[in-house]
């Protein structure tokens, strides 16, 4: 038996091994043509790959690395959990109360399309240079996909989830707390995924107007300070490194058992 669920055990090992071999592969490939490309180009300013880690080695050796990235994760957090708040209430409201969603739906269909970059200017004039600005444009660039996902998931519920409700006489609110609520919360999970990648997104714009902290402030003050590309790369890597970690841990919502119902897989 203990050898049995020992094979077991590494046969899932190798698969799962197996599943991040071409991404593996795929990145050694980039990696070979970047460096090879820097030194057959001679290039004086664009670094190698040795050069990018030996300057993140140098970030992070004297500790400026994780204040950055401290800060980075500070606002985008704060700006992505206060959409939510909003986000997802409102979308719910919306999909539910069709004179809601009639009265908010253009305005919001407007607003969505506007970049958060071009919020900048507004964000100075009504916070001031600091923590604050760049999390209200993280805010804006997260909460729209959350309403128009959260929205779209109640418009979508299968009717047969609220007929049978009504066929056993329970209330409007039981209904909506029991039946909606569920039934929606995979597509609030999504939006969720995405708003959260898109405000990761715009975090080297949102940090243009912070103070002196972040890893979007890095890649700017690196390149103003001496043409540190090294720096500049490095802190390009490293906002793709914590997106793809952010993105994982938003996928594990998705194992959770009230939402893994309505995936395939």
């Amino acid at each position: 038996m203990a050898r049995a669920r020992a094979s077991r055990a590494g046969g899932t090992r190798l698969k799962k091994l197996r599943q991040v071999l071409p991404a593996i592969a795929v990145i050694a490939i980039v990696v070979a043509a970047w460096w090879i490309t820097v030194v057959a180009t001679e290039s004086v300013i664009f670094p190698t790959p040795l050069q990018v880690l030996a300057g993140a080695k140098e970030l992070a050796d004297d500790g400026t690395l994780w204040e950055h990235i401290g800060a980075s994760l500070f606002r985008v957090g704060a700006g992505f959990f206060i959409a939510v708040a909003f986000a997802v209430p409102l979308g719910l409201w919306m999909g539910w109360v069709k004179a809601a969603y009639v009265t908010l739906n253009p305005l919001f269909q407007m607003l969505r399309p506007i970049s958060p970059i071009a919020w900048i200017p507004l964000a100075i004039l009504w916070f001031g240079v600091g923590d604050v600005s760049p999390i209200f444009l993280i805010f804006l660039a997260s909460v729209f996909p959350m309403i128009v996902q959260t929205v779209s998931g109640v418009h979508t519920i299968e009717r047969r989830y609220l007929w049978a409700a009504a066929n056993f006489g329970v209330s409007r609110a039981t209904l909506f707390r029991r039946v909606v609520i569920p039934a929606v919360l995979p597509q609030i999970i999504v939006g969720m995924r995405i708003g959260l990648g898109v405000a990761w997104l715009v975090v080297v714009a949102a940090e243009m107007i912070a103070l002196r902290s972040g890893l979007g402030y890095l890649i700017i003050d690196s390149r103003n300070a001496g043409n540190r590309y090294d720096l500049v790369i490095a802190g390009m890597i490293i906002i793709g490194i914590i997106g793809l970690l952010l993105d994982g841990a938003m996928r594990l919502l998705e194992r959770v058992k009230s939402v893994r119902w309505r995936y395939a897989r």
